[in-house]
């Protein structure tokens, strides 16, 4: 993957090197029944450079094995999230489009004697599988014949038998110290209605049969997953070898990747959903791609974290500020500079002509000219940041205004603060100051020293604009239930002004607002009604 170097590389290049493998061909196989979270990204990343490095391609199969839990409204999303992220899948498949050469296949096994449909419990099999300490106990039912077993097999696939009542398992070795190999099962019982099949089976695959059997018919050379089915190898190979599939794919475990105070679920995410606690798959404090994208995340910057992150045989965890780091850098030199104010003060300036507004051309990035530049207006009446002012300066290291301090303002003049003006309950409403019109920006004047450098938006023209904050949306430790650890104050409003020239900003697109952070225009951003997400702040900030 780029120029990182992993454990994966060095397997493929040795396959490479010894001929076993002309060309590279993974897969991507998500189950369609919820939207795609950061976690898959390290998956999507790292399935489609390993093969882009090596000249090969990347598969996305849907491992839609589960119609209970499927919809195509999952379907589409995934696509739209791993074009966002920058790949594109050379072909396009569906678990479900080899159903009938996966039932083929498991008639395979039980003319072998590899399989038997067995009528227990599902209290009983788990009974006598026994656990890690106790080998497990062989089913009454693991002596039929293989005409009995082909029989039932074939009612289980015409609906003569209710969900739950029996199953199709595989006939390995019950004594086997990995559990995956004591006798599991292979096709369940389900009348549910297939997103794409209908209702053309009621008999489906489990997921330890059917994902060997894909890879092997799509011809992956290597099969890239993560730790948790580092034990379920064995019968991966099993299944591929047992039921004679021609091509023989490789299983390869690697790490998970986690974050700190971010919970991958699509369990509890989905909880999170139905319970209307988030406004959808798509809300900006999610870890889904479609909520990083909405709140302003980069596919480059998601690519550079990921990547930065190495990739190893164990799993990791490591600081949302990585992640952060990776943004910054991305947007550092994509975003165009404007001024934003968030706590809008109001500043007269008394000594300027009332009606007169004068402009100044300012590019949006001072280093990227291909960015282009405003106009921003100045006049009698401007905005500043509450923060960006107190009547009296309370030391030496305070570099804003203050009553009887001058400060420069961004691309403007100099202000000086004479006098303030409060509301009945003592609050300064607004700061009645001067310019100095000899301090025009680049007029080269240096004779004094400004108590600092402030931003500010002009009042006439400035854009009503609404700005969200978003906090962690997971508090708490690890000992508390998922349920009890939502924030429910992760999300914050405020409401302030932008530059006249941002009025046509379209949604996803990114600024840094001056001293504040970088934003991105929402999903729901309109021309009358401007909405900014902070992505990420800035990495040193004043305040």
């Amino acid at each position: 993957m780029e120029n990182h170097s992993n454990f994966i590389k060095t397997i493929i290049e040795s396959d490479l090197a010894t001929g076993k493998h002309k060309e590279i061909i993974t897969r991507f196989p998500p189950e369609p029944n919820g939207f795609l979270h950061i976690g898959h990204a390290r998956a999507i990343i790292t399935d489609f450079e390993s093969a882009l490095q090596y000249g090969g391609y990347t598969n996305l199969r849907y491992d839609d094995t589960n119609p209970e839990k499927e919809d195509d409204v999952y379907v589409r999303a995934i696509l739209n999230d791993i074009r966002w992220l920058g790949y594109e899948p050379k072909y396009v498949f569906f678990a479900s489009d080899y159903f009938d050469e996966m039932f083929e296949r498991a008639v395979l096994l039980i003319k072998k004697g590899l399989a038997y449909v067995d009528h227990s419990t599902p209290e009983e099999m788990s009974k006598d599988r026994g656990n890690v300490n106790t080998p497990g106990k062989e089913s009454i039912y693991r002596k039929r014949n293989v005409e009995e077993n082909l029989n039932l097999f074939y009612q289980m696939r015409d609906g003569k038998f209710k969900e739950g009542e029996c199953v199709l398992r595989a006939k390995i070795d019950m004594a086997s110290p990995n559990m995956n190999l004591r006798d599991p099962a292979l096709y369940r019982i389900s009348y549910a209605e297939h997103h794409r099949q209908g209702t053309k089976w009621c008999i489906y695959p489990m997921y330890d049969y059917a994902h060997p059997l894909e890879d092997a018919i799509e011809g992956i050379t290597h099969s890239l997953c993560s730790l948790e089915f580092e034990d379920h190898r064995p019968l991966y190979d099993w299944v591929v070898r047992e039921t004679e599939m021609p091509l023989v794919p490789r299983q390869i475990e690697f790490g998970r990747l986690s974050i700190e105070n971010t919970v991958m679920s699509k369990r509890y995410l989905r909880e999170l959903v139905e319970s209307n606690k988030v406004t959808g798959w798509d809300d900006p404090r999610m870890p889904t791609l479609q909520g990083l994208r909405r709140r302003g995340y980069t596919p480059d910057a998601i690519r550079a974290f990921v990547l930065s992150t190495g990739l190893s045989k164990v799993n990791s965890t490591v600081g949302v500020d990585m992640l952060e780091a990776a943004l910054r850098d991305d947007l550092q030199d994509k975003a165009r500079r404007a001024m934003a104010v968030i706590n809008p003060l109001k500043v007269t300036l008394t000594n300027y002509p009332e009606g007169k507004v004068e402009y100044f051309e300012v590019p949006y990035h001072a280093d990227k000219p291909e960015l282009g530049s405003r106009h921003i207006p100045f006049s009698k009446h401007l905005y500043i940041e509450q923060d960006d002012f107190v009547v009296t300066k309370p030391n030496n290291k305070y570099k804003r205004l203050a009553l009887g301090e001058e400060v420069r303002l961004f691309h403007a003049y100099f202000i000086k603060a004479n006098e303030v003006i409060y509301d009945k309950d003592g609050h300064v409403i607004e700061v009645l100051a001067t310019y100095d019109e000899l301090t025009k920006s680049g007029s080269g004047f240096n004779e004094r020293k400004p108590n600092g450098t402030i931003h500010f938006v002009e009042q006439t023209q400035a854009v009503p604009t609404t700005f969200n904050f978003f906090g962690p949306m997971i508090i708490g430790d690890d000992s508390m239930d998922l349920k009890n650890r939502f924030n429910k104050d992760s999300w914050m409003i405020k409401h302030g002004f932008i530059e006249k020239d941002l009025s046509e900003t379209k949604p996803e697109e990114k600024f840094q607002f001056m001293r504040n952070g970088y934003f991105n225009a929402d999903t729901d951003s309109k021309k009358d009604a401007l909405i900014f997400n902070e992505i990420v702040p800035l990495k040193s900030s004043y305040k």
